[in-house]
């Protein structure tokens, strides 16, 4: 039996993966509770898990026993949710995007501040082996300074229908880039100064997508305060497979983070048959190891009260730089951070 009683919200693609981490590979944490208005979702997952309990409402979970709370919900209700879980003195696991607003991230800060919770918003690159390797060789100095740092995502297929639009989600740069712009800003260790971005939508009414503001691909040029450079591209969907890469050119050295390949196999044919080499088909296949390092990090967190290592400024940082670089393209022109404020 784990010493944290977690309540889980959202039994969708994320919340599910949380939900079995929690179970299966968390040593000091239990799921005591599925939360999601639909009730044949939680059910599902909650039925998975052994059978927990499942109800409709946070307010429902926080009627139990419960000690943390794990956001998986939308990302236009993390705010209210975060703010509710604080209040009761529950401890907060809030999936990315942390909010859709500057002033829902000081909300949540400010909660979790006043009832003195953790709060860890769901960067879970941070925790995945290759990525820390990558931090902790920047960090060495093992490349010299950072100065070109560029990061990628791409994913298989349309997030959900709430994410096509701006008004409920930030769009794709929210969505699926958010890690990104979490990720360049701690390998390069330096803030975001600046961002110039161009967005567009490639294949939405093929897909059957009818929001007017919705894209499916982007590409943001970065300026950093330390005087670095950067690049982010996302298409979202890409068809091919789920892939995540970074690269960090340093003064004196090049680190290049992560693979398409799902195995380090190539498999060559002749010119009729072409190459067949597997790949990363899924986000919750790409980052296992990330999504339950997160996990047992955030346990560690709230029983051991340590600071969790991804802050509420973290997600707050990643929100701004999403922000500024919707504005850039929308107003079609650079963008300093300092002006999202």
């Amino acid at each position: 039996m784990g010493e944290l009683s977690v309540a889980v919200v959202g039994a969708g693609r994320a919340g599910r993966v949380h939900a079995l981490n929690l179970h299966h590979h968390v040593r000091r944490a239990d799921v005591v509770c599925v939360v999601d208005a639909d009730g044949e979702r939680a059910g599902a997952l909650a039925a998975d898990l052994d059978g927990v309990p499942h109800v409709q409402t946070l307010e429902d979970a926080l009627a139990t026993d419960v000690d943390a709370v794990v956001i998986a919900a939308p990302t236009f209700t993390h705010a209210d949710l975060a703010a509710t879980a604080a209040a009761a003195g529950k401890h907060v696991f809030c999936e990315k995007p942390m909010a859709l607003s500057l002033a829902e991230c000081d909300r949540m800060i400010a909660a979790a501040g006043e009832a003195g919770v953790a709060l860890q918003i769901g960067f879970m690159r941070r925790f995945q082996p290759e990525f820390a390797e990558a931090r902790r060789r920047v960090e060495a100095g093992d490349i010299g300074k950072p100065m070109v740092v560029k990061s990628l995502t791409r994913g298989p297929g349309l997030p959900p229908p709430w994410a096509w639009s701006l008004a409920s989600s930030n769009g794709m740069l929210a969505e699926v880039n958010s890690h990104d712009f979490d990720c360049v800003r701690w390998l390069a260790g330096a803030e975001l100064e600046r961002v110039y971005a161009e967005a567009a939508n490639l294949k939405g009414a093929e897909r059957g997508v009818e929001e007017p503001d919705f894209y499916d691909n982007a590409v943001v040029t970065l300026r950093f305060e330390s005087g670095a450079i950067g690049t982010i591209d996302g298409t979202c969907p890409a068809d091919y497979g789920y892939d995540a890469r970074v690269e960090v050119l340093g003064s004196e050295g090049l680190l290049v983070i992560g693979d398409l390949r799902g195995q380090a196999i190539l498999e060559a044919r002749d010119r009729e048959h072409g190459s067949v080499t597997p790949l990363h088909r899924t986000w919750p296949e790409r980052f296992a190891e990330g999504y339950r390092a997160e996990m047992a990090s955030f346990a560690d967190a709230v029983l051991d009260g340590a600071p969790p290592r991804v802050t509420g400024a973290d997600g707050r940082a990643a929100v701004q730089a999403v922000l500024a670089a919707n504005r850039s393209w929308q107003e079609g022109r650079p963008v300093e951070l300092a002006e999202v404020a």
